[in-house]
């Protein structure tokens, strides 16, 4: 009897296709993925794509789980206005990345047509909020935030302007949007409004 071992070339392979699908993400949008082209940029060939994914649609559900896996933990500083910061720093350095920004853009634009897509990011974003969103369970503990507050409600409120600045404009996330991002929600907890 043989027993896989942990990740291997079938990880290998997962790997060198997802980097090859958030490459041509970067460069050219949806409008330039082909699973051959895909294919060809990994090094594997086209029929383990074909067979493994066999959709663009499924590459990026699949690149967006992986996204997911591998994200930043969640902060824990002890203090929630600090691991508020924390979170609302990471996702400006995300956004502001010379590739990441372009990807999530890119991903973004082919959740707005494809409803596979638009599944697979509402998991992505469910599964780092639900994450995050304790770090407000734990201050509601220390007393720091009130009873009843909703940890996600917050977590997305939080993000939600840096996400629009970053769809919006060209110029980068500042640290002031951060600060102002993080001040707002802060604010609207005490006053009830994520109760």
């Amino acid at each position: 009897m043989t027993t896989s071992r942990p990740g291997g070339r079938t990880a290998a392979v997962r790997q060198a296709v997802l980097g090859a699908t958030a490459d041509l993400l970067v460069e050219s949008g949806l409008e330039g993925m082909e699973l051959a082209a895909v294919a060809q940029r990994a090094g594997v060939g086209k029929s383990t794509v074909y067979r493994r994914w066999g959709s663009v649609p499924a590459l990026v559900a699949d690149l967006l789980v992986d996204m997911a896996d591998t994200s930043s933990r969640r902060p824990a500083t002890g203090s929630l206005e600090n691991d508020l910061l924390a979170a609302a720093r990471l996702i400006r350095r995300t956004l502001n990345d010379e590739r990441q920004g372009p990807l999530f853009k890119a991903v973004i634009a082919t959740a707005t047509c494809d409803p596979a897509t638009a599944d697979a990011l509402a998991t992505f974003y469910r599964k780092r909020v639900d994450e995050v969103s304790s770090v407000v369970t734990e201050a509601v503990a220390r007393g720091e935030a009130p009873a009843g507050v909703d940890g996600r409600e917050v977590i997305r409120h939080l993000s939600a302007p840096l996400y629009y600045r970053f769809l919006t404009d060209t110029t980068p996330i500042t640290a002031a949007d951060v600060r102002r991002s993080v001040a707002l929600t802060i604010a609207g907890m005490r006053t009830g409004v994520f109760g």
